[in-house]
């Protein structure tokens, strides 16, 4: 350890342009970990929405394009195109003190986007799913198919 640290100064010397890309992806990488830690929305993993699906009984969004949604959704999940999600609509600003959770295909797509606009919206617990609904049917948890 000591000799790793002997000849780290030189290393660093001679790479420059590694060095410093690897301080801005660690930096990087420490912003998104505290982001995630502090944020006000919550990423759940398919046994994490288990638990609050058997818990408290969140409203759950999915905002997979129609196809991906009537060939396998999360049952229960009501379908929402992005373009028409709006977190002030009438039924949906009723639920504001529920737990939503908002969920895509694959944890890629609008779900963040989603999320993040109900809570400038103020619902209080927001929550996505991590990976997606493509990661609860890894899980090999129960899914559901057609319109609803």
């Amino acid at each position: 350890m000591h000799d790793f640290l002997h000849k780290l100064p030189q290393f660093i010397g001679n790479h420059v342009a590694l060095a410093a890309l690897f301080a801005i992806l660690l930096a990087g990488l420490i912003v998104v970990q505290v982001s995630l830690l502090f944020g006000k929305v919550k990423e759940l993993t398919p046994g994490g929405l288990t638990h609050l699906i058997n818990r408290d009984n969140p409203l759950l969004i999915d905002l997979s394009a129609i196809a991906d949604y009537e060939k396998m959704h999360v049952p229960g999940a009501r379908h929402v195109l992005m373009s028409q999600f709006d977190p002030e609509h009438k039924d949906l600003a009723k639920a504001k003190e529920l737990p939503v959770v908002v969920m895509d295909k694959d944890g890629r797509g609008n779900s963040a986007k989603a999320a993040q606009r109900l809570v400038k919206a103020g619902f209080l617990k927001v929550y996505t799913l991590g990976g997606g609904v493509l990661s609860w049917h890894a899980a090999q948890l129960p899914v559901a198919k057609g319109k609803q």
